[in-house]
Order: structure tokens, then C-alpha cells, then sequence
């Protein structure tokens, strides 16, 4: 089950990497804290990922919905019956008993503190369960420390097929035995102090603002000011866009209160630059000059050109097969969830979990009318290897257009591109100046 979420992770994510796995202990009671922006993604992404199996406690409602409710059970989940769901919170108690007993065998138990989903740019308020669960793990076995792991969930562009995550660990914090209450609660200002620190660890490891707008801002920032780098083919390095986006937004909320004027100055270039690159169709990525020299380019275009060539065959098939129904279902699926984005990449996973393998089942069983169960089979294996192969193929031709389209700005309006390259390197100096102010 953990190989069959993984893989469905790494299809719809083009890119995923894990930052901080070692802080994770590969043993003993361990509870790993989650924010949650990202509804049933957000737990697939970690039983698939993880460092070592964890239980997830989840809300009762997903237990009686068909095929989730199977998935939930299968993963060994843990209800918890929430006031807002209708649900007797009497019940919980035997939910924490569960948690007791996972935590004293020297399991693993996740959890989202926020208590739901959501889309806001920062992160709600934390329930006092996750700090109440620990409390009283470690209270019942001291002899066992409880480690508490923050774990930050980022996407690139959460709602969107084939866009990147990182899920960022940092520094476990251990839970010390304390005397319960005549209630075998822990006392509530304990309880308060844990929550309060959990939710200032959780924060270091996950990027929150106090506007969408602030969020954007430090997107655009970030793409720019890293826009002078990653030579050859590779792609941006997950890991340092996540710190610096971190950075960014750090002196970002400090400077905008000392020194507005530099600040605002900076992000009116930002405004003109984005504009200029739009009306030149460009994207900040395809303006490394790095790949714009004769013989990087003369290199790329030949790997993507015999990848192409290689890829063509099944790609063509795969996207015959798949691009119809992918035109149909996303469309609708986030114009329904327009509303409520955090449940979007939700959507479209359980979607194509249903309507691709109906797709081949179909696919195989015309196949099988006429020419035999053996070239059914072959039919139905090749169905979705045809589909990844229209991936990489469709990313690979996207990669290409985006080279060529700066090749040719530099070729043929090398005035239009040195205007662009000078006030992205005069950017670039004015974020390195403002770094240079951060206290």
C-alpha cells in the first residue's frame, strides 16, 4: 500500500523532496506534526514518503466514505470525532487510548494540529490534543521518551498536475513525564506551554504570511532573484527555493514595518519586470543565460530532441488515450472546487484513480474481442506506461519551447533581452541589499 501511494505521489508531483528525514527517529514513540493545506494529499504524501510507517489519526467522516473509508482503515487510522462534524466527542477518549497504545508499542502517530484543512496563507490556531497526546503518553511509560517531529508540507502550486512538494522535518522535541490531574489529565498550563511551542516549531518549518498577496510577492521575488542560476538541464533545487522563500518572507514581515519605502520600491520592480517578461512570453527560467550559449543550447536541444524522438512512439498513444478525459475531468473538477482549493489535487487524484483505469479496462477488453486475452494484457500494462511516457514527452517539448523562446529573444532582439537581463541583475542587488538590512 505505502509503494502504491508513493507512486501515485510521484505522478502527480512531478518533483517531491524530503528535507530533514534525519531528525525522524527510526525508532520509538515518535509523533510527527503536520500543517495542513492540502486535504487527502497531505497524509498520501507522508504514508508514502515517510521515514518509517506512520499511523494517521484522521476524522470520523472519511471512515464512511466509500474507498477512502477502505483506504483510511487499510492504512490504520485513528478516528477522531470532531463537535463540527456532529460527532459524540465523548468517543475521543477511547481515540487517545489508541494513540497510548500505538505510542507504548513504539509507533508512530501523525496528525494535523490545525484540526482542517485550508487554504489560508498562515496557519490556524492549534487544538490542544496533539500537546495532551504526548502529555499523557509520557506520563503512562517514563521510562520512554515522546518525541514530538514538526513536519512542513509546501507546494510549489498545490492545486496544479506535475508542480513539486517538499516535506521539511526539523528538530524533535522531546516530551518530559508530568504529574496528571486527579482527572489523569495533564494540567492545562502544561498543556497550554507544549501547544504554544509546538505551534512556533511547526512554524520554522513551513512558510506562513499574513496575506495571500505577501505569499505571491515572495513567489515572484524568489523566481527572479534565483533566475541567474541552475546551469545545463537541472532544475531549481527544491530545497534552497524553500529556505530562501523562508528567508524572504522573514525579512519581508520585519522590513516592510522599518523601512516601506525600499520595500515598496522593490516590489514595483517586481510588478514591471513580470509585466516585461509577460508581454515577451517569457518565464524568469528561460532567461538563464547559462543555457542560452551556443553550445548549452546546441546540447539541450539535442538530449531533448533524441528523448523526443524516443518518446514519441508511446507518447503519441499515451496522449491518443489520456489527454480527452485529463481536458474534461480538470477542468470541471477545479471549477467545482473553486471555492474550497485545498481540496482540488484531492479531487483530481481520486478522478483519474477512477476514470484512467475504466479507460484501459476498456481499452483491453476491445482488444480481447479481437485478438485475444495475451495482447489484452499486453493492452492493459501499456495503457498507463503510455500515459507517463505522454508526460515526460509533453514536459520535455514544454522545456524545449521555453529554450528556444529565449534563444530567440537573445538572437533576435538582443536590445529587448539586455533591457530584461539588467533589471533582473538590478533586482537581484536590490534584494541582496534589503538581505543585508535583516536583523
Amino acid at each position: 500500500m505505502r509503494r502504491l501511494i508513493a507512486l501515485i505521489v510521484r505522478i502527480f508531483f512531478r518533483r517531491v523532496e524530503i528535507i530533514g528525514a534525519e531528525h525522524v527517529p527510526p525508532a520509538g514513540p515518535v509523533i510527527l506534526l503536520l500543517n495542513h493545506p492540502n486535504s487527502l494529499v497531505d497524509p498520501l504524501l507522508l504514508l508514502g514518503l515517510a521515514p518509517r510507517r506512520v499511523v494517521f489519526l484522521a476524522k470520523e467522516p472519511l471512515f464512511r466514505i466509500p474507498v477512502v473509508g477502505w483506504l483510511t482503515r487499510a492504512m490504520g487510522s485513528i478516528p477522531v470525532y470532531r463537535r463540527m462534524d456532529g460527532a459524540d466527542t465523548s468517543q475521543n477518549r477511547k481515540t487517545f487510548e489508541k494513540v497510548w497504545q500505538e505510542l507504548a508499542r513504539g509507533g508512530a502517530i501523525a496528525l494535523f494540529p490545525e484540526g482542517t484543512s485550508h487554504s489560508d496563507p498562515k496557519m490556524r490556531p492549534f487544538k490542544t490534543g496533539s500537546a495532551r497526546m504526548a502529555l499523557g503518553a509520557a506520563s503512562m511509560n517514563p521510562g520512554l521518551p515522546v518525541r514530538i517531529v514538526p513536519g512542513g508540507l509546501y507546494y510549489t502550486a498545490k492545486v496544479t498536475f506535475r508542480s513539486s512538494a517538499v516535506l521539511c522535518f526539523g528538530e524533535p522535541i522531546t516530551v518530559a513525564s508530568e504529574p496528571l490531574g486527579p482527572d489523569g489529565e495533564p494540567t492545562p498550563e502544561i498543556v497550554r506551554a507544549l501547544t504554544a511551542r509546538l505551534q512556533e516549531a511547526l512554524s520554522k518549518v513551513t512558510l506562513q504570511a499574513d496575506q495571500e498577496e505577501a505569499l505571491r510577492l515572495i513567489t515572484r521575488a524568489e523566481r527572479i532573484f534565483s533566475s541567474v542560476e541552475g546551469p545545463g538541464t537541472k532544475d531549481r533545487d527544491l530545497t534552497r527555493q524553500f529556505a530562501l522563500r523562508q528567508r524572504f518572507l522573514r525579512g519581508y514581515t520585519q522590513l516592510r514595518v522599518r523601512i516601506p519605502d525600499r520595500v515598496a520600491a522593490v516590489e514595483h520592480m517586481l510588478t514591471r519586470y513580470d509585466a516585461e517578461l509577460v508581454a515577451a512570453g517569457m518565464a524568469p527560467e528561460n532567461m538563464l543565460e547559462s543555457r542560452l550559449t551556443v553550445g548549452m543550447v546546441t546540447r539541450n536541444a539535442s538530449i531533448a530532441v533524441v528523448t523526443l524522438l524516443l518518446l514519441a512512439p508511446l507518447a503519441v498513444v499515451g496522449i491518443v488515450i489520456h489527454l480527452p478525459a485529463y481536458k474534461i475531468t480538470g477542468p470541471l473538477i477545479t471549477r467545482a472546487a473553486k471555492v474550497q482549493r485545498d481540496v482540488v489535487a484531492t479531487t483530481k487524484i481520486f478522478a483519474a484513480a477512477a476514470v484512467f483505469p475504466i479507460i484501459w479496462f476498456v481499452i483491453a477488453w476491445l482488444v480481447w474481442k479481437h485478438w485475444g486475452a495475451g495482447l489484452a494484457t499486453l493492452a492493459f500494462v501499456a495503457c498507463p506506461v503510455s500515459g507517463y511516457a505522454a508526460l515526460l514527452f509533453v514536459e520535455q517539448f514544454d522545456r524545449l519551447v521555453g529554450s528556444a523562446r529565449g534563444l530567440s529573444l537573445r538572437l533576435l532582439r538582443p536590445r529587448a533581452f539586455r533591457h530584461l537581463e539588467a533589471q533582473r541583475r538590478k533586482i537581484r542587488e536590490a534584494i541582496l541589499e534589503l538581505d543585508g538590512e535583516i536583523q
